[in-house]
């Protein structure tokens, strides 16, 4: 296995905007880092619809101290990539880009930290890890027969494929609105089918009433209280109110959220709530069960990824610079933006 004689004071696992925050964080304060992810940079936003905006406003996107400098109040996805890549180029953040971590474990003061990029293994020493990994590349499923079929999907990109398709669109929050407001904009034929009586109150103000008057209208369909018994050539089979139905569809879109992938935190030793999968960690410190080790961003919600966005982690960073920085004894000597350790 290869392996580097450089010990680092913190490998961050997770390039997103999480992530990002933390390792600026660590820079201003002299650490010596590097941030690792299976994917791109932002890998996450990169799997948002392509024309999305944020409900958030800019502000509240900001990290590290940079401007989100936008006319806009609200940025769109776009915007977001080439903030959070500028933020990276101002703190030269070291990355190791699609190299994913297969495990971490202690040994004595140090952390091993074992890597894969293609077929090539790696070997890093950390004094510290923090996990920041998100949850947004792991699609919530039905658990029902077809849903693997090629013309179900779990993500929403653009519309414009679809234009005189019949689509259904699963789900009642605000991806699933917004897709299927999009979809019927640009010439889809769109059902919603939500196992709720209405789509949830929590979808943005805006959306709400737009769907409901297309709903009304007759311009798109819905389901309400039913729930997919499974997917199969041409259609999709429903248990609703009236009974069972087949409910003809060419696309189908499931988007009821997401599930956070706890099994590299349960790898590191990190204790998981079965129940909630919400981690064991001190919310001062961001500091996992494990001494040294730290959890990160949407991660410290588990299942309940409706309670922690960028807007309310922003502060993560800090947090565990601040513990780590007293914990190894250093002064924080500010590193010059601009620079980067070789």
């Amino acid at each position: 296995m290869a392996d580097t004689n450089e010990v680092l004071d913190l490998l961050i696992v997770g390039a997103g905007p999480t992530g990002i925050a933390i390792g600026a964080e660590a820079r201003k304060a002299g650490l010596g880092i590097l941030l690792v992810d299976r994917g791109p940079l932002v890998g996450n936003l990169l799997g948002f619809p392509t024309y999305m905006s944020f409900f958030t406003t800019r502000d509240l996107l900001e990290i590290a101290d940079v401007p989100f400098a936008i006319p806009e109040d609200k940025p769109t996805r776009r915007q977001a990539l080439v903030y959070y890549q500028a933020v990276a180029t101002k703190y030269r953040l070291p990355l190791a880009l699609r190299e994913e971590v297969t495990r971490v474990r202690r040994e004595g003061e140090l952390f091993e930290v074992e890597t894969s990029k293609g077929d090539k293994p790696r070997l890093r020493s950390a004094r510290a890890v923090a996990l920041a990994t998100g949850y947004f590349h792991n699609p919530r499923r039905l658990g029902v027969p077809g849903e693997d079929l090629p013309w179900v999907r779990g993500r929403y990109r653009e519309p414009y494929e679809h234009y005189g398709d019949r689509v259904a669109v699963i789900g009642g929050g605000n991806t699933a609105v917004e897709t299927a407001l999009d979809l019927w904009r640009n010439g889809a034929e769109v059902t919603l089918v939500h196992r709720g009586s209405q789509v949830r109150g929590s979808v943005k103000y805006w959306l709400k009433p737009d769907l409901e008057n297309r709903i009304d209208e007759g311009s798109i369909a819905a389901r309400f209280d039913s729930q997919v018994v499974g997917f199969e050539p041409g259609g999709i089979e429903l248990r609703g109110p009236q009974g069972s139905e087949r409910l003809p569809a060419d696309f189908a879109y499931v988007l009821i959220g997401y599930t956070p992938d706890v099994s590299l935190q349960e790898r590191c030793g990190v204790e998981i709530d079965a129940e909630t999968l919400v981690p064991s960690f001190d919310p001062d410190t961001c500091e996992s069960n494990v001494p040294g080790l730290y959890v990160a961003g949407t991660l410290q919600a588990g299942a309940r990824t409706d309670q922690i966005f960028i807007e309310n982690s922003r502060d993560h960073g800090a947090r565990i610079v601040h513990h780590l920085v007293h914990r190894l004894g250093l002064s924080g000597t500010p590193s010059p933006v601009g620079t980067v350790d070789s």
